[in-house]
């Protein structure tokens, strides 16, 4: 009783902070125009604008005008979130860490996604560097946070280069041993116009072999499975709409694509992952990382029932999100690249989103 109550505590005072703390607004740009602005609340990616083929500057990222839309009360949501302690789902909201069991909140189908019900999505992060082209934040996450245990020290540094590059950095402190796995939740939609334009006309290619089925309520079963002759081949690009509703047991259970890929890119991040091309704007996303694997998930979820910015209601499939990643609940599935952390290590993660256009 005694830990359960340190921990709650400790979620308190992480709740408390926030309300005391206000969302700032940050913006880096290149000479060619590119601008992202980033908010500390989350570390979330608020807007991108990107030039199109006819270089018009198009945001190609959801999200709201006002910053506190992004509080839980007014929506839950992952628009353009860093996340953290660890992104996706882990199995019944359990791990284990050297014989001791640790009960993480149960908020997906009664797992841990996205580090739990107010995970760093939900938290301020605080601004350690600020130029035109760099932004760098820092989140102090203490023992107990979602309970998860250590007082991890996290960073996320977003550059925006010359040749229209969003570079992001993640790396990460512990005290004691605990898992991370952090990634940016930017929802895509490359025409710049989610309120006509649905994803399933845009074209994703994926440097993927194989993938992780899911059960039904989206859990990893723990196999690694082909993508060949099954509607997750995306070795050549094709329309993202062409089989995301195909007569296939885990097409049903991801209610269309919510898998992990698993990369054939082997940790170089110098090799194109994945690849999203809008012929609407004929603006081109690659994604490069040096994480094993990638989470494709394509606006299943979205019903209409959000508004986002100018009042645009995002609607069924209006955009896509590209989470590179360690594969989900590879705390409790040791074949898998590890996620834990301890005294002494550092956690890294890079993931590049390179705009270019067609």
């Amino acid at each position: 009783m005694k830990k359960a109550s340190i921990a709650a505590l400790a979620v308190l005072f992480a709740l408390c902070a926030c309300k005391e703390q206000s969302p700032e607004l940050y913006t880096i740009r290149n000479a060619s125009g590119m601008e992202v602005s980033i908010t500390n609340y989350g570390g979330r990616i608020v807007s991108l604008l990107v030039p199109d083929r006819e270089g018009v500057l198009r945001d190609v990222v959801l999200g709201f005008d006002d910053l506190k839309d992004y509080y839980p009360e007014n929506n839950e949501t992952d628009f353009g979130a860093t996340i953290g302690r660890y992104a996706n789902r882990i199995k019944n909201g359990l791990i284990s860490i050297d014989g001791k069991e640790y009960q993480l909140p149960q908020n997906n189908y009664g797992h841990c996604l996205h580090g739990g019900t107010r995970g760093w999505q939900y938290q301020f992060y605080n601004a350690v560097e600020v130029s035109d082209n760099i932004l760098k934040l820092e989140r102090i996450s203490p023992d107990g946070d979602q309970n998860f245990p250590g007082n991890v020290k996290a960073y996320v540094t977003f550059t925006v280069t010359d040749d229209n590059r969003i570079d992001i950095r993640y790396e990460a402190t512990t005290d004691a041993p605990t898992f991370v796995n952090m990634t940016n939740h930017s929802y895509f939609n490359l025409s710049g116009e989610p309120a006509t334009h649905s994803i399933c006309d845009d074209e994703l290619y994926i440097n993927a072999s194989a993938f992780t089925p899911v059960d039904d309520t989206f859990m990893t079963t723990g196999e690694i499975v082909p993508v060949e002759g099954t509607p997750f081949d995306f070795r050549v690009a094709k329309l993202i709409g062409k089989d995301i509703d195909a007569d296939d047991e885990q097409v049903r259970n991801g209610h269309g694509y919510d898998h992990n890929w698993v990369l054939d890119t082997a940790g170089d991040d110098t090799v194109v992952a994945a690849e999203l091309y809008c012929p609407a704007s004929g603006i081109d996303l690659k994604v490069y990382t040096d994480e094993p694997g990638i989470q494709v998930y394509a606006g299943n979820f979205l019903d209409g029932t959000v508004k986002g910015k100018g009042g645009v209601v995002y609607g069924h499939r209006t955009a896509i999100c590209l989470e590179t990643q360690k594969y989900p609940d590879s705390p409790n599935k040791p074949q898998w690249p590890s996620a834990l952390l301890r005294p002494g290590e550092t956690y890294t993660s890079h993931c590049v989103f390179a705009f270019g256009t067609k």
